[in-house]
């Protein structure tokens, strides 16, 4: 396993992040088959696993606790916080008063006393950054976090955190957790090469475009039964097949399919190695929700990409393209706001 350096911040992570949103009831309650799946990735050489307090409402960070119970300090753990955790109103966001008490259940759930890399699931719009990142600061001289990051934070947001940061004497971010895939390639154009600039780490999701990149579903076909898409998973347009972009896919996939198999190598394989060729990627995380899915994942952890492989890549889906743009995340709200874009 070939292991990099998360930013800045010195944290050795290793290529790919085992990702823990299946974990508990949401897709896998199953908490010893979710133990079994990450000893199965720590003993192929993966030291980092990614998790959030909203994943199953806590479950998944408790599925954590007992599968690093006895390696605690050999897994780079990472968690987030943010979304409602609760129907109290100040129980989310990026306050300091709810990053405060989020930090202590993530603690209590996980069973340790400190996070190696604390993330804000997303910026909040109702909190000043200076306030978060403030927040973030005071946890990391506490020892409570060893470093802290974003996710799906658009470029000049970045920036602007670390604007922040330096004026104001704070602790710098050290990572962001945007989408990637052949699919989703738009962070290419912006948030990679400023991250790249600030020495902040990426740990890309959604590698595999939520199953599309699997291979999971056909034309003509309905989506399997336990499939994100049957599920209608995060957001139901992402999977409708009227839609242009939807329909585009079935046939971006049958190109890929044949680079796969001149690659000697499935497309799954071929889809999460293409994520970790970019320089600006650190980590790739991968979301088994069962043990047949980690194995089948696990087996193409060593495959590197050719550049003659990559250029194809490029001439199915050119670098900075986003095929749907719906999959990103999150949509900038001045683009989809009509209120941000037009005079009262």
């Amino acid at each position: 396993m070939e292991y990099r350096t998360l930013g800045g911040s010195g944290i050795q992570v290793s290529r790919y992040c085992l990702g823990a949103m299946m974990f508990g009831e949401f897709a896998n309650p199953d908490h010893e088959d979710c133990v079994r799946i990450c000893h199965a990735a720590f003993d192929g050489g993966v030291n980092f696993v990614d998790t959030a307090d909203a994943y199953s409402r806590g479950e998944s960070e408790e599925i954590l606790a007992k599968a690093i119970a006895d390696r605690r300090d050999r897994i780079v753990v990472a968690t987030k916080c943010f979304f409602p955790m609760g129907r109290d109103p100040n129980q989310r966001g990026g306050s300091r008063r709810w990053i405060f008490e989020a930090v202590e259940g993530s603690l209590r759930r996980l069973g340790t006393d400190y996070i190696d890399l604390y993330q804000l699931h997303r910026l909040d719009p109702d909190t000043d950054p200076e306030e978060t990142l403030s927040a973030m600061s005071d946890l990391v001289r506490q020892g409570k976090i060893r470093a802290y990051g974003t996710s799906a934070t658009r470029a000049e947001q970045i920036v602007e955190c670390q604007w922040i940061a330096e004026r104001r004497g704070l602790v710098r971010m050290r990572s962001e957790q945007p989408p990637y895939s052949i699919f989703t390639r738009g962070i290419e154009t912006a948030v990679l090469p400023t991250c790249r600039r600030y020495g902040v780490g990426t740990l890309v999701w959604s590698p595999l475009n939520g199953g599309w990149l699997a291979g999971r579903y056909t034309r003509g076909a309905p989506p399997p039964a336990e499939s994100r898409a049957a599920k209608n998973f995060y957001i139901a347009s992402w999977w409708d097949r009227e839609r242009e972009e939807v329909a585009r896919k079935f046939d971006l996939l049958d190109a890929l399919e044949i680079v796969a198999k001149d690659a000697g190598c499935s497309l799954t394989h071929l889809a999460l190695a293409f994520t970790t060729e970019h320089p600006g990627v650190t980590s790739s995380i991968l979301g088994p929700r069962t043990r047949e899915q980690a194995d089948d994942l696990l087996a193409g952890l060593e495959l590197r990409l050719p550049a003659h492989v990559l250029d194809r890549i490029d001439e199915i889906v050119p670098p900075g393209t986003d095929v749907d743009f719906s999959n990103t995340a999150p949509l900038n709200p001045d683009l989809t706001d009509a209120a941000k874009r037009r005079r009262p």
